[in-house]
């Protein structure tokens, strides 16, 4: 489950909150809110509205995911006490989990195809018991990698710039120079390093060059510093904003294991692709300029409707190419069997129907089918069949 969706622009912006199953990214529950709604509101509201539903359906209450934006200790410790599992995002914000980032652990689990790794730590906090995994992906480790690279090449031309700054400047003991370098290093990143050398300076009391065996009267001191990447430290640091944790209150491992938790909190991305679904152009959400809240809500309805009857007939039509172990020729003619809908529509796309009426009968013939077009319409049941059928 996710919830968020801003739609419009031209339009005074709503949200929407949208609750899905895990199979099929079916909607299940819409809740239209105002634009400027808090998360950790909302998001307690509709779980809270989905589970009063669910019980006086005496329906079985699933596993609710969501994104950080509902982990909070007030909402936590309220779905604790109303007994509702979830699993969510926790936030890098807290004590905790800033604490628990930085922790070098030996216990790493990693998935079968190497692209995944994680480790638990059952947390005690105020809100209650809690399992966290500490999980780092190869995309994560790759963005975090690019990210920080970055952040070297900015950070190494910043503090090059200050340290030739900083030998241009003469101190008139060892002592102040070594304090000059300790002041600039403040706020220095872990993964520079800064070496420097002190360079005497003699002075001598008159002007112009002194003699061979005159003796300077005093000494000036310069920093002469370096700048260069410690490689370890970066590397811990890449993997160190690579890692993300993912909380849940099921402390089981038998009822929901840690590789269930991790996977499920990823496959959560079949609600964003229902919003993204609400939020193409085709749908011309952008243009809608109804102000009423009560036009907005129909509005709203109407198109989680539609949504809902295009996920049904592609979670009906993948459901029957995975039975009958059947495929259907994808945009580059590849066999697929879990081909969208909206690529299906397109394949529809130039079907007429052709009516001949007589003095005696009238007939109507479906033109441009082809055998693609008959395996969908007969996957999908006799009711479409009935529909595609030639009658007379």
């Amino acid at each position: 489950m996710a919830i968020r969706a801003i739609i419009g622009r031209n339009a005074p912006q709503w949200m929407i909150a949208l609750a899905t199953t895990h199979d099929g990214d079916v909607p299940l529950f819409l809740q239209p809110l105002d634009g400027n709604s808090s998360d950790k509101v909302s998001l307690l509201a509709a779980i809270t509205t989905i589970q009063a539903q669910l019980r006086e359906a005496n329906a079985e209450p699933g596993v609710y995911v969501a994104d950080s934006g509902i982990y909070s200790e007030s909402n936590m410790r309220q779905l604790n006490e109303a007994g509702v599992k979830w699993v969510s995002r926790v936030p890098e914000t807290s004590q905790e989990a800033k604490a628990v980032l930085q922790e070098r652990s030996e216990q790493w689990q990693t998935t079968e195809d190497g692209s995944m790794q994680w480790y638990s730590r059952v947390m005690t906090l105020p809100q209650g018991t809690e399992r966290w995994l500490m999980v780092r992906t190869q995309a994560s480790q790759q963005r975090a990698q690019v990210s920080l690279q970055r952040q070297v090449n900015a950070a190494q031309a910043s503090w090059q710039r200050k340290c030739w700054h900083l030998s241009n400047r003469r101190f008139a003991c060892e002592a102040d120079a070594w304090v000059g370098l300790e002041r600039e290093l403040k706020g220095k990143p872990t993964w520079l390093e800064v070496r420097g050398d002190i360079v005497a300076h003699p002075r001598h009391a008159s002007k112009g060059r002194p003699r061979k065996e005159a003796s300077p009267t005093t000494h000036q001191w310069q920093i002469v510093a370096t700048v260069t990447v410690h490689q370890q430290r970066l590397d811990e640091e890449v993997s160190r904003k690579a890692c993300f944790i993912v909380g849940t209150n099921e402390l089981k491992s038998a009822a929901l294991s840690n590789q269930e938790v991790v996977t499920t909190y990823k496959e959560q991305g079949g609600v964003e692709r229902d919003f993204r679904f609400l939020k193409d152009p085709l749908f011309l959400a952008s243009s809608v300029f109804v102000k009423k809240p009560e036009r907005i809500i129909a509005l709203s309805l109407i198109m989680v409707l539609c949504l809902l009857v295009y996920r049904l007939a592609e979670f009906r039509l993948r459901a029957r190419l995975a039975e009958t172990e059947q495929t259907i020729p994808d945009q580059v003619h590849k066999p697929t069997a879990r081909p969208t809908m909206r690529w299906v529509f397109q394949c529809f796309d130039g079907i007429e129907l052709l009516h001949v009426q007589t003095s005696t009968a009238s007939l109507t013939i479906v033109l441009g089918l082809e055998a693609v077009h008959r395996l969908i319409v007969a996957l999908l049941g006799p009711l479409y069949e009935k529909i595609y059928n030639p009658s007379g």
